[in-house]
C-alpha cells in the first residue's frame, strides 16, 4: 500500500487558475426535487413564514397548484459549492464579488430544478482575474425559472505554479 497524501485527496484532479477557464464552459449542479421538506427547511432557515409557502388552503384559494417556493429558494441551488466549481479553485479563489438574480417563473413544491453555471466573461487583471458565471435554473417542464450572474475574483497562475 502506498503512503497516504492528504494533499492528493481532492474532488477534482488538479487546481485551476484564472487562465484555465474558458468562455462558454459549463458547471452543472445536481438536480433537486423541491419537496415539502426542502420548503420547511428553507422556511426555518430564512424566517419567511408567509402562508403561501406552507398553508395548503391559502395557496389553493389563490389558484396555485401547490406550495409556492420562497423567492430565494432557487437562488441557493445556484451556490457554486453545490457543484465542483469551488473544488477547482481551492487555492486560487480570492473572493465572491457579486450575485444577482431574476425570478422568471414560480417554483412549486414537487418541481425538480436543474441549476447550472456558465462562464460568460473573463476580465484579466495583474495578479487576478474576474470570472463571470451566468446562473440558470430550469424546471422539469424545461422552463427557465431563474437567471442570474455571479462574479468571482480568481488568482492568475504564478510563474512558480
Amino acid at each position: 500500500m502506498t503512503e497516504f497524501d492528504p494533499a492528493a485527496h481532492r474532488m477534482v484532479p488538479q487546481q485551476r487558475w484564472f487562465e484555465d477557464f474558458v468562455l462558454g464552459e459549463r458547471f452543472v449542479i445536481p438536480s433537486r426535487t423541491m419537496t415539502t421538506a426542502v420548503f420547511a427547511a428553507f422556511q426555518t432557515a430564512s424566517g419567511d413564514t408567509h402562508p403561501v409557502h406552507y398553508d395548503v388552503e391559502y395557496f389553493r384559494a389563490r389558484g396555485m397548484p401547490n406550495l409556492l417556493g420562497h423567492g430565494f429558494q432557487p437562488v441557493i441551488h445556484t451556490a457554486p459549492g453545490a457543484g465542483l466549481f469551488p473544488f477547482l479553485v481551492e487555492q486560487s479563489l480570492v473572493g465572491f464579488l457579486e450575485q444577482s438574480s431574476r425570478f422568471l417563473k414560480p417554483v412549486f413544491a414537487d418541481d425538480t430544478i436543474y441549476p447550472a453555471l456558465d462562464v460568460t466573461e473573463m476580465l484579466p487583471c495583474r495578479s487576478n482575474g474576474v470570472v463571470s458565471l451566468r446562473s440558470t435554473v430550469f424546471n422539469q417542464r424545461r422552463e427557465l425559472v431563474l437567471e442570474g450572474l455571479q462574479k468571482f475574483l480568481i488568482r492568475r497562475r504564478s510563474v512558480e505554479a
